[in-house]
């Protein structure tokens, strides 16, 4: 199946790829679903009062959270309001989520440079992602965590792989002017994070928010970002004042309850705190990644519930299991996207006259692997992600298999590597540089 490349332009400084690529796979893409989740208070020192042993007792979160996970099924599971000790994010694994025998979830490291008592976790698919790395942004009221990982391709040992950053926040929460400040900083805090890394790729940004409306200064820093390589796109497109509206009561996750019960918020449903972004490699699928359109979606949330609880009027969304889970387990619902992944994603042209194989990430060298049915004679070209030639490189090809290396001394980030033949047909390779 061949795929023509062209040029796209994003937001005002404009984001030029050369997106010609032509690729062959057997079955059709694989799917990333992923789960983002306000657990309310997973630990047993809350630091209030109301959620104690008793109101929000452990053990019977842990069985709920299972029936939730068990109906979603997701590859990866962002949470937030994780007690900051290892042991409640080893229990949430064992008790919850490997359980009637699955046994292939892992999670990631946890921290707690910001010294609360609450902390972000992430548990994946380790079926489907290894854990390249991870980091932390301490903001001094939370930290913000980001875990990297690459999709374990059929190939993978040609080291040609996909790598995604699941970035989650938990921000300051309150109206008024000093909270949405507040949140600003933080979130000024991730962007110089992510724009200094000099990689543009397949980012999500999600958490608790805590976000009344979308022309809130933290909001216009993630998705107005001067820099439109870097910025994220918002999967509902859904701008405007979110809080108490009920236009927008589809979106809302938080309260589940519209009384106060134990250590549960009230007011019914009627705020959009949960939310997930993608950076504009999913949301226009530039790196074999993509975002699957009506995907995004509130789980237990029908449009009927504004101002009231999960549980009334009669929630036929979900199953009635999981519908009681969501009302007894947290006042925020979780939130759901998924994304189509390319399954052979080594092959970058492959027909019955020739195969080139670039390797990914780049590290000392670019290593490529081709061969080809006949010769020929083949120019490589090194571009920034912006269309800067850095370097080019001729080839004479003979029959049979060649593994070429070549230096790379351009430093971390992405860039775009053309194969073109005498004949002037391109083969065009997205590669990140470590």
């Amino acid at each position: 199946m061949t795929r023509q490349w062209l040029f796209i332009r994003i937001g005002i400084l404009g984001m030029l790829l050369f997106m010609a690529e032509k690729v062959a796979f057997a079955q059709g893409p694989d799917t990333i679903r992923m789960m983002q989740y306000n657990l309310m208070y997973y630990t047993n020192n809350s630091g209030v009062s109301e959620c104690n042993s008793i109101t929000n007792n452990l053990n019977t979160k842990d069985m709920h959270i299972k029936t939730i996970f068990q109906y979603v099924q997701p590859t990866v599971m962002c949470v937030c309001e994780m007690g900051s000790q290892n042991q409640y994010a080893d229990r949430l694994l064992n008790n919850a989520i490997n359980t009637d025998g699955i046994n292939y979830y892992k999670r990631g490291p946890l921290t707690n440079q910001s010294g609360g008592y609450l902390a972000n976790m992430v548990y994946y698919d380790s079926r489907k992602l290894t854990l390249y790395k991870s980091t932390c942004i301490n903001t001094s009221y939370r930290d913000i965590n980001g875990y990297t990982f690459y999709y374990n391709a059929d190939n993978l040992s040609s080291g040609d792989t996909i790598f995604m950053t699941y970035w989650i926040g938990h921000l300051k929460a309150g109206s008024g002017y000093s909270n949405e400040s507040y949140r600003l900083t933080q979130v000024q805090k991730l962007m110089n994070r992510i724009s200094n890394s000099g990689m543009p790729g397949n980012y999500i940004f999600s958490g608790d928010f805590n976000i009344y409306y979308n022309e809130e200064p933290a909001y216009q820093e993630l998705t107005e970002y001067s820099n439109s390589l870097y910025r994220f796109y918002d999967p509902a497109n859904s701008p405007g004042y979110w809080h108490n509206n009920p236009q927008f009561a589809s979106l809302h996750t938080q309260s589940t309850h519209n009384q106060s019960t134990d250590c549960f918020a009230d007011g019914g449903l009627d705020d959009r705190f949960d939310i997930i972004l993608v950076s504009p490699y999913i949301y226009y699928g530039s790196d074999r990644l993509h975002l699957i359109e009506g995907s995004y979606h509130v789980v237990g949330q029908d449009g009927m519930r504004f101002n009231g609880s999960v549980l009334s009027p009669t929630n036929s969304s979900v199953p009635n299991d999981v519908a009681l889970a969501l009302y007894y387990q947290s006042d925020h619902l979780p939130v759901v996207m998924d994304m189509a992944i390319d399954a052979h994603v080594g092959v970058i042209e492959h027909t019955s006259d020739y195969y080139i194989n670039v390797h990914n990430p780049v590290r000392e060298s670019l290593q490529v692997e081709m061969q080809s049915n006949r010769p020929e004679e083949y120019t490589i070209s090194i571009f920034t992600i912006e269309g800067k030639l850095l370097g080019s490189y001729q080839e004479n090809m003979s029959e049979g298999v060649r593994r070429l290396s070549y230096p790379f001394p351009y430093g971390k980030g992405a860039y775009i590597i053309v194969f073109q033949d005498k004949k002037g047909q391109k083969t065009v390779k997205k590669v990140i540089a470590f």
